[in-house]
């Protein structure tokens, strides 16, 4: 799916639409705990100016999405540039979306747009309750719990892990005094066999930070390259 809102104050609407759908519908399992791996992937940001990263794609590219475009027909009164005689900047801004719509229509891409008087904040919250609404609705229909989020508390715990490796290191390394190790070794001695590679980013990361006081000696590959703490 590709949300494209003509309107430079919707800039952050595709983005939250990234989260609402694809933290609601990507799940593995249904209620009935059978897996069905479902999920959409959202893509977007505001036209005309990010449509370039992708148009070409989705015209000329696979055929696997659909198009929403958002347009506003109300300008902004106290910002009405003039670009030529007779011809606003955001009379352009409403000829990319039509001109767009029409490219992708004349290679069968199909798309829908939902049109909103202005940008307000009863417009915003009309948009942002349609899309919660059509969420839920899909949920339901695919039998999934939209609000179990068990991706997302996989990668909090996989990040508080990797902050308790970091204090690990440091603490090993602070008390060898200059003694250098690899990150083989290092893993090795705080008993972290199964993170060598966790290991090796950290202390990629912290030697590349002065004021972390984690030294990095010069290796002739990654795998032999040691650290020391001071």
């Amino acid at each position: 799916m590709v949300v494209l809102p003509y309107k430079d104050r919707l800039e952050l609407f595709s983005k939250y639409l990234q989260q609402l759908l694809m933290e609601s519908l990507g799940k593995e399992f249904d209620f009935d705990n059978r897996v069905v791996s479902q999920g959409i992937t959202v893509l977007g940001n505001k036209g005309s100016t990010y449509q370039h990263s992708y148009i070409q794609q989705l015209r000329d590219g696979m055929n696997n999405f659909f198009v929403t475009f958002i347009a506003v027909m109300a300008d902004r009164a106290d910002l009405n540039i003039m670009a030529e005689p007779e011809i606003t900047a955001e009379d352009y801004l409403h000829g990319f979306y039509l001109g767009t719509r029409q490219a992708l229509a004349e290679r069968g891409r199909e798309s829908v747009t939902i049109t909103v008087k202005d940008v307000s904040p009863f417009t915003v919250g009309v948009l942002i309750a349609l899309f919660e609404r059509a969420v839920g609705l899909y949920a339901s229909l695919i039998n999934i719990n939209a609000y179990h989020q068990p991706g997302v508390e996989a990668g909090k715990k996989a990040a508080n892990n990797v902050m308790t490796i970091q204090r690990q290191v440091l603490e090993f390394l602070s008390k060898c005094g200059h003694e250098s190790f690899t990150a083989t070794e290092i893993s090795r001695k705080i008993k972290a066999e199964d993170d060598v590679e966790i290991v090796f980013k950290i202390c990629e990361h912290l030697s590349s930070n002065p004021n972390r006081k984690l030294k990095k000696l010069p290796a002739e590959s990654p795998i032999a390259t040691e650290y020391s703490f001071g």
